[in-house]
């Protein structure tokens, strides 16, 4: 068991299939139960005791730094402007001298859930051994998912150790945006852009990729229509399946 005390949230991507709604704001700043994507992750990582946190910011980037001044955080967040977009492999690297030596969360921007009988991040927390761990990934079913999961991202052994689909294989598990990640995996990467894949695929070589099923309700929100469907059942106590 490990308790992070830092965490990064990804918050610089370009939002390009949430057009156009992103077209004059980040994708992490669109609203949902009257409160930006953004301020409800930052909102997790401060439930489950975070109080380092990152944020990266790229397009409008100026918006982003105001929404984390005005969440009021203690410490303040560090944000941190990409000039050119560093992708999620690329950013997280950049903000590794930010985020201390042990092993730190990473929740996507855009990432929205609710947790279940526990907090997923301290369920998450719990589980992630550093001896056998490099990378644990928090897992939602693809069949409580309300939208297109393709052919799912992610298969669990026995042990939780993840791998990906083979071809012509269906995966059951969508990556649900938050998980915990290990310094060490970004010894000899690229600098610059680079997938958040590259490292997952270097932890799920050497059997050190796990995955952990969420227990509670999660939204998946890549269009305008999810963002306005997830609204609604909200509003309704609608929730997608949970177990």
């Amino acid at each position: 068991m490990i308790a992070p005390s830092h965490a990064m949230v990804l918050a610089a991507g370009l939002g390009t299939r949430m057009r156009p709604l992103t077209d004059d704001r980040p994708k992490p700043l669109l609203p949902l139960e009257g409160r930006s994507l953004l301020h409800h992750a930052m909102d997790r990582l401060r439930d489950a005791g975070i109080g380092n946190v990152v944020v990266n910011a790229h397009w409008f980037a100026d918006q982003i730094a105001d929404a984390v001044e005005a969440y009021g955080a203690t410490p303040p967040p560090t944000v941190l402007r990409e000039a050119d977009l560093l992708e999620t492999g690329g950013g997280v690297k950049a903000a590794l001298p930010s985020l201390g030596q042990a092993p730190f969360v990473v929740v996507n921007g855009d990432a929205f859930w609710l947790d279940g009988p526990n907090s997923a991040l301290r369920r998450m927390e719990a589980a992630f051994e550093p001896e056998e761990m490099d990378a644990l990934l928090l897992l939602v079913r693809t069949a409580h998912v309300d939208g297109e999961t393709g052919r799912g991202d992610f298969l669990l052994d026995p042990l939780g150790h993840a791998r990906r689909p083979k071809e012509r294989e269906i995966a059951p598990y969508l990556f649900g945006g938050v998980q915990i990640l290990s310094p060490s995996l970004f010894a000899d990467t690229p600098d610059g852009p680079f997938s958040l894949n590259l490292v997952y695929d270097r932890a799920m070589e050497n059997g050190r990729l796990y995955g952990l099923v969420h227990d509670g309700a999660w939204f998946h929100l890549s269009t305008p229509r999810d963002l306005a469907r997830a609204e609604t059942m909200l509003r309704a106590g609608i929730l997608p399946a949970l177990f």
